[in-house]
């Protein structure tokens, strides 16, 4: 269950460090993505049964709702600038297994991206890199892992898988 969470708090950090939907709070945006998440994964959970994907979804949603909330409501829009500049050049820059951290001092938060090296998928021929993410708010560190892939115009996104 805690490499669950871990995953987990990873995917919406990422999302939060992207974008939330216009008008929105960071707290609404992160309670908008931990539901949608939230969902997706308990579905997943569920496997072929249909009444335990839809139990998942519904469970899923409400926890991911919450968690949502949480660190949407903690990471302001300089945070997540500062963890993009840092995914990116740890992606694109350092080498694997180097640390790069970023820090916003207006806020205290901060965390770390350590990239594994590059390989090249069979499937789509793109080439991703995994991470390790830390992000420390309010002294309380979260791990979480992620992997991004080479774009045709050289951009790094983030793949849900």
């Amino acid at each position: 269950m805690k490499k669950f969470k871990i995953i987990y708090t990873g995917i919406l950090v990422t999302l939060f460090s992207i974008a939330g939907p216009a008008g929105c709070s960071k707290q609404e945006s992160g309670s908008l993505f931990g539901t949608i998440i939230g969902a997706g994964i308990g579905m997943a959970i569920g496997g072929n049964d249909h009444d335990a994907r839809v139990v998942g979804a519904m469970f899923g949603g409400v926890a991911g709702a919450a968690l949502g909330s949480s660190i949407g409501k903690s990471l302001d829009k300089a945070d997540r600038a500062a963890m993009n500049n840092a995914r990116y050049n740890s992606l694109e820059h350092t080498r694997s297994g180097q640390t790069t951290a970023w820090h916003n001092p207006d806020t205290g938060h901060s965390g770390t991206y350590v990239a594994k090296p590059a390989s090249q998928e069979r499937r789509s021929g793109k080439y991703c890199r995994e991470y390790q993410q830390t992000v420390t708010i309010g002294g309380e560190v979260k791990e979480a892992y992620g992997k991004a892939c080479r774009q045709a115009d050289g951009s790094w996104k983030i793949e849900s898988s």
